[in-house]
């Protein structure tokens, strides 16, 4: 059986972060032949041109896991109606030096859950912007946007019955379009 390694990107580095428990159920109501690994942006140092030329450990960690995979699954939360800041420094890091970004051709899928009743909306347009600009081809249909509400995630960290339906439905088309685009 054919194996699809998804790099899951969180957005937030919060220990209790919705987004990342968002990552973990969402991770469960894959195919089997998904393998889903959340890839650490915490520890990468604040992107600097300078340093193009002899990345960190964490710099080249980042994209030797973006290239090992097949596709991408970005899970962020909204900081002021955009990305957060932690999400944006990953992304230039792996792009980078120019010409040589881990980013380009991978497909993706963009989600996000916040208590906000745009849920991510914003956030994962402005997130959509950035991938277009990296070629990297974006699950277009359906969109995503979760406003958390109470129940919404049960004591064991899984979506509610109701909730789930949409999110499955949700990871069926990214199953598909990872199968359709992955390189």
């Amino acid at each position: 059986m054919h194996q699809y390694h998804i790099a899951v990107i969180v957005g937030s580095l919060r220990e209790a972060s919705l987004n990342r428990k968002l990552a973990d159920a969402m991770a469960e109501m894959a195919p089997l032949d998904f393998i889903f690994k959340q890839i650490n942006i915490g520890d990468l140092p604040l992107y600097n041109q300078d340093a193009d030329a002899h990345p960190s450990e964490p710099v080249k960690r980042l994209k030797a896991d973006i290239k090992a995979s097949q596709g991408l699954l970005f899970v962020t939360p909204e900081y002021n109606r955009s990305i957060p800041g932690v999400l944006k420094n990953a992304i230039d890091h792996a792009s980078r030096p120019y010409g040589d970004s881990a980013w380009q051709g991978k497909p993706a899928g963009v989600i996000g859950v916040s208590i906000g009743a745009i849920g991510t909306a914003l956030a994962q347009q402005h997130l959509r912007n950035i991938l277009a600009y990296l070629d990297v081809p974006t699950l277009g249909q359906p969109e995503a946007f979760i406003h958390l509400i109470e129940g919404f995630f049960d004591e064991d960290g899984k979506v509610n019955p109701g909730s789930k339906k949409f999110i499955q439905t949700w990871m069926d088309s990214y199953v598909a379009w990872v199968r359709t685009y992955a390189v």
